[in-house]
């Protein structure tokens, strides 16, 4: 056991060994000559981890901004890598030669240096002027961070096409890639593309997929790139077609000078930017379609496919249905396919197809399937036969036409049933049409004869019913009329209707007795009353009271007492309201109140 601990320690040890010796420490930059006051990047990369990274002293250079710390990892092959990257954005003061001299990190223990820099220092702008420009302009820092110095190198997108020179129908996939070395913190798009030219279909990515990035070195520079919109393009003519430009607004956070010692102590601080970016326009040279040797069959498909053809039965009878189906699959103009050219039986009804369409947008481009079902009905007994359908594309690969055939198929057609209706199903059974004969068979079998006027034509019944609907017009017409006149004087609609709206509070009124809410109960009796005695005498609610009730019952010729028992009624609600009341039970003043109301409707 001891044996294979010490060796199994070995192995690991030596490993490590041999991993820690594999790792380097490398030190770039994009230029080694720069002027005054331009300020560019200095970049240390690491292939594996470290611990204790030591920079030099930038001796001659003003460091902006940094260390700004990143961190990469790639799977290739279930085989995972792992980098590091310490930049600097620092400026040059002065002109001369300057040496940047090595950095230094450990890894497991082991010291490594990177290579040094000979950078050259030529004349620009001057240092101390752009400082006091800066200050002049209401900022507080001293140098302006090289994103914000210079945001169009920092910060750009580029509409990118996979192809430029095409032929009509092609398809061309369309990348805009933002190209970004600063940190964005927002984005919102300004413009769409118009597009004018193309047919158009936007590839919809997975949440996961959603952005991806990575690092490319674009002109010399390293940047953070991802493709934020990709779009497939068919071009509609021939001719230089422009791609418009994406615009969009990021904020982004830039780095800026220390403005004391803390800041210059933790790196630098930052300040954040709203930046406009639009891609370049791309202009596409699209080719017309050759001309020689266009079959008659071609119908405008451009690409790369294949094509089969099918039928679900081979015999059946006369007016039954059967199922032709077309199957074409490949890569290409697949959504802007033309109706096929089809060469049916003269004896077979052929129905408009049904499509369905199988279709996958990437970034390599539309392809899928699409799926003709036709539905023919023979009308004849027979032999016939279904010819072969040719499907003619354009190749953009070859810059040829190809013509593909798919295979004849005879059917047999047997007698079908004299008097049977036919029922149309489609290849997934679901009911289309029910089809009757053009012409009938004429009847063979024992009929019945009738003498004329033993039908209901002619009859006294049939002249009855032609006068029945004169009358019943002309007794609606009364009867609107009538209606309309009832109607016209709002008062006595009110009137009429008093007692319905009455009824609606007394039935609430009732819910609460049984509730045994009693609060709520007198509530109801009371706006009953109230309401009711509004609507009847054409009083509003709010300049009703008991003068004015009494005073218009009495003009009305109601009697006193009946009068005095709605007042009665009346104080006895508004005070059970407010005091308990004890002489007379809820189910009493409920009947009083609906008799009350009963004996105004019927007097007045």
């Amino acid at each position: 056991m001891k044996i294979r601990f010490y060796i199994l320690t070995i192995l690991l040890f030596t490993a490590t060994l041999l991993h820690a010796q594999d790792a380097r420490l490398t030190a770039t930059v994009a230029s080694t000559q720069v002027a005054t006051g331009e300020q560019f990047e200095v970049m240390f990369s690491i292939n594996t981890n470290g611990d204790h990274f030591a920079p030099p002293d930038f001796n001659g250079f003003r460091i902006l901004a940094g260390p700004n710390i990143s961190t990469s990892m790639s799977s290739v092959n279930g085989v995972t890598t792992m980098s590091n990257s310490y930049s600097y954005y620092i400026m040059a003061e002065k002109e001369g030669s300057y040496t940047i001299a090595p950095a230094t990190i450990f890894v497991n223990g082991r010291r490594l240096t990177s290579n040094g820099l000979t950078i050259k220092v030529v004349k620009g702008r001057p240092v101390q002027q752009q400082r006091q420009q800066n200050m002049q302009a209401g900022g507080n820092a001293q140098a302006a961070a090289p994103a914000e110095a210079d945001m169009a190198k920092n910060l750009f997108m580029r509409a990118v096409a996979d192809k430029t020179d095409v032929y009509q129908g092609s398809q061309i996939t369309v990348s805009y890639r933002l190209y970004t070395r600063v940190d964005l913190l927002d984005s919102q798009v300004d413009k769409i593309p118009d597009l004018n030219g193309f047919w158009s279909q936007d590839v919809k990515n997975s949440k996961e997929q959603q952005v991806r990035w990575h690092i490319e070195t674009y002109k010399g520079q390293r940047y953070n790139v991802a493709d934020i919109k990709q779009t497939i393009l068919f071009p509609e003519h021939a001719g230089n077609l422009t791609i418009d430009p994406l615009g969009m607004t990021f904020l982004a956070r830039v780095p800026v000078a220390p403005r004391n010692e803390i800041e210059a102590f933790f790196g630098g601080g930052s300040t954040e930017v709203k930046q406009k970016v639009k891609s370049a326009p791309v202009t596409i040279h699209v080719k017309p379609l050759p001309e020689a040797g266009k079959p008659e069959s071609f119908t405008g498909a451009v690409g790369k496919f294949s094509i089969e053809a099918s039928v679900d039965k081979s015999e059946l009878k006369a007016n039954e249905a059967i199922n032709y189906r077309v199957k074409v699959t490949g890569s290409g103009n697949i959504k802007l396919f033309k109706d096929l050219s089809t060469n049916f039986p003269a004896d077979f009804e052929k129905y408009d197809p049904k499509i369905t369409d199988t279709i996958t947008e990437s970034i390599n481009g539309v392809s899928g399937s699409r799926v003709y079902n036709y539905l023919l009905i023979p009308r004849h007994q027979g032999s016939f036969t279904i010819e072969p359908l040719k499907f003619t594309y354009f190749n953009p690969n070859t810059g040829k036409y190809v013509t593909l055939t798919t295979k004849a198929f005879p059917v047999k057609v047997n007698k079908g049933d004299n008097e049977a209706n036919v029922t149309a199903f489609t290849a997934d059974k679901q009911d289309i049409k029910v089809l009757d004969k053009d012409i009938r068979y004429i009847k063979t079998g024992d009929t019945e004869l009738a003498e004329e006027g033993d039908g209901l034509f002619g009859s006294g019944l049939y002249y009855l019913l032609l006068t029945v609907g004169p009358i019943a017009c002309a007794a609606a017409f009364v009867y609107r009329n009538k209606n309309r006149k009832l109607n016209s004087d709002v008062v006595k609609v009110k009137s009429r209707r008093a007692g319905k709206m009455a009824a609606k509070h007394l039935a609430s009124a009732q819910k609460q007795l049984q509730a045994n809410n009693t609060k709520a109960f007198y509530e109801d009796v009371f706006k009953g009353l109230y309401g009711y005695l509004s609507d009847k005498l054409n009083i509003s609610y709010a300049d009703l009271n008991k003068e004015t009730i009494a005073s218009n019952l009495k003009t009305r010729n109601l009697d006193d007492q009946l009068t005095r028992q709605l007042l009665d009624t009346l104080d006895l609600c508004e005070m059970a309201r407010y005091a308990p009341v004890t002489h007379i039970s809820q189910q009493e003043v409920f009947d009083k109140a609906r008799g009350i109301i009963n004996d105004i409707e019927s007097k007045i």
